[in-house]
């Protein structure tokens, strides 16, 4: 036991220390991980594809469940349809297109094909996500939201495939209703135990106070496998339902959410060192090469045909020129849920499995992290879909800005007790400084000795303050909202809730009681 517990250590400790060096030596840390597991498997020959599938689905509950979590809904809402429509009929399209392709021009066994294009038919949420934050590579027109929309959300897509054909292979699944009634399952107890799971917690972490502090973080960790295993015990698809949970707890206003995000930002790094390491520590270097003589058309396949075919003839229909099409096509990046499909499949025991589907796998990830992550900040760049006024961050529940600074306008009125009087004689907010006042058509760069007169625009330049134990919840006000088109004083809130900000075309507007609430508004309410 304490030879596994300090091996396990060293292991993870070599591991973080790759992710710090993989930047400066231009080496995707991904592919160390890999490497390393490879080193320990001439150690140690570990070969145990049922503990392996084990661990995998503790690292995919996690990695879906952060997708969601870490989805920052109202930037990514406009593109949700697109999304979600490459998440679940694109991948199905996939993943049939490339089981066709390898039935067809391989001349493997039918349902064998579709297993490979199951296995292999969902992008990798953590690559997309590692590689938009660690470039701050922001792209144009919401592709980063559409990207990280599609990527978290499609690997129960793909495992449902991957249960069907393996079943069918099996024999454990016959007729055609069996596979319909099976998806039902899937999928209706896989909402209902997300929709409950989802109540249910967002309630208690809104309404409960945790005697210690840290204790909110651990509840979220155990939500996460509750939501797993809770639909799994009834038939559900676990990764549909946390991943459902994720988006509802992440877009909720409870406390500490940043720090939240920021945790499970790193349990995630862990599992995606997991997975790569266990998919290095499993393989076995002879039965590379023989594996590449059909991983290396696989590729060609999904990467070039069925991906494509699927992106346009889906996002062909909402008009998204050909330059998106492409960055999307390219972004289509394979790497930690194939790899625990991959060792799922392995571990099943399966009888009818006669192509090395693991090692397919194996070769398809180092592809993916070498070329197609590699290339796609260059890619995006070459198609001038870079966004350099954005930061990718705010696609993300734990963006902060990084200045410590902010400017604040204040328009100074007949009664206001400035009018009048010079800038040395008024007592500012401390940490504050006037830095221009704009008075009429003109603009002022003030002093000391300035006066301040009716109808001056203040501008003041204070220091921010990052206090993350305050609520605020974002309401977007549409056409059939209660507050459309009524004053603030007449919205009759709660005792302890406050509307401290307006958004609006653009804008921001500070309230007052007698501020119109209007269509499209998205109002910042504080909440105790």
């Amino acid at each position: 036991m304490d030879i596994a517990l300090l091996t396990a250590a060293i292991i993870i400790i070599i591991c973080i220390m790759a992710n710090n060096i993989s930047s400066k030596i231009g080496v995707p840390s991904l592919l160390l991980f890999l490497i390393l597991g490879m080193i320990f498997n001439k150690m140690y020959n570990f070969n145990d594809y049922v503990i392996s599938s084990n661990i995998c689905t503790v690292t995919l509950i996690f990695i879906m469940f952060y997708g969601g979590f870490g989805t920052n809904w109202q930037v990514a809402k406009p593109v949700a349809v697109k999304s979600f429509l490459l998440s679940f009929i694109g991948t199905f399209l996939t993943s049939m297109i490339t089981g066709l392709l390898c039935y067809l021009i391989l001349k493997i066994d039918l349902f064998e094909s579709f297993l490979i294009g199951s296995v292999i038919g969902s992008t990798d949420a953590a690559s997309v996500f590692s590689i938009l934050r660690s470039k701050n590579l922001n792209l144009k027109d919401g592709l980063a939201s559409l990207l990280e929309l599609e990527s978290g959300s499609n690997d129960p897509m793909s495992y449902m495939l991957t249960v069907i054909f393996l079943g069918l292979i099996g024999k454990t699944i016959g007729s055609p209703l069996s596979i319909i009634l099976m998806l039902f399952k899937q999928i209706v107890f896989a909402l209902i135990v997300a929709a409950l799971v989802s109540y249910l917690s967002s309630f208690i972490l809104k309404k409960i106070k945790f005697a210690i502090n840290g204790l909110d973080t651990i509840f979220v960790f155990a939500t996460a496998l509750l939501s797993y295993s809770l639909s799994a015990a009834f038939g559900g698809n676990g990764f549909l339902s946390t991943y459902i949970v994720g988006i509802v707890l992440g877009n909720c206003s409870i406390k500490n959410k940043v720090i939240l995000v920021n945790f499970f930002d790193g349990i995630t790094g862990l599992m995606q060192m997991i997975l790569f390491f266990l998919l290095g520590l499993l393989s076995t270097p002879q039965n590379i090469l023989p594996a590449s003589s059909t991983a290396i058309p696989v590729v060609l396949f999904i990467t070039f045909i069925a991906r494509p075919i699927a992106v346009a003839s889906l996002l062909t229909p909402f008009k998204v020129g050909l330059k998106k099409q492409l960055l999307i096509m390219w972004a289509g990046l394979r790497g930690a849920a194939s790899i625990a499909f991959a060792i799922m499949v392995m571990g099943s025991n399966v009888e009818g499995i006669h192509y090395d589907i693991f090692h397919i796998v194996f070769f398809l990830a180092i592809i993916s992290i070498l070329f197609q992550g590699t290339f796609l900040p260059l890619i995006a760049r070459k198609l001038s879909l870079v966004d350099s006024n954005e930061n990718v961050l705010k696609t993300f529940n734990d963006y902060v800005d990084d200045s410590d600074m902010q400017l604040i306008q204040i328009t100074i009125p007949q009664s206001h007790h400035w009018v009048g009087r010079q800038i040395k004689d008024i007592e500012f907010p401390e940490n504050s400084i006037v830095v221009t006042i704009e008075r009429g058509e003109s603009t002022v760069i003030p002093n000391g000795n300035t006066t301040i007169e009716k109808g001056d625009i203040v501008i003041l330049n204070a220091k921010r303050t990052k206090y993350y134990d305050m609520n605020l919840k974002e309401i977007t006000i549409n056409n059939n909202h209660s507050w459309k088109d009524k004053e603030l004083k007449d919205l009759h809130l709660a005792k302890n809730n406050l509307v401290v900000m307006i958004k609006r075309d653009g804008g921001t507007i500070i309230p007052r009681g007698n501020t119109v609430i209007k269509q499209n508004d998205i109002v910042l309410l504080r909440e105790i």
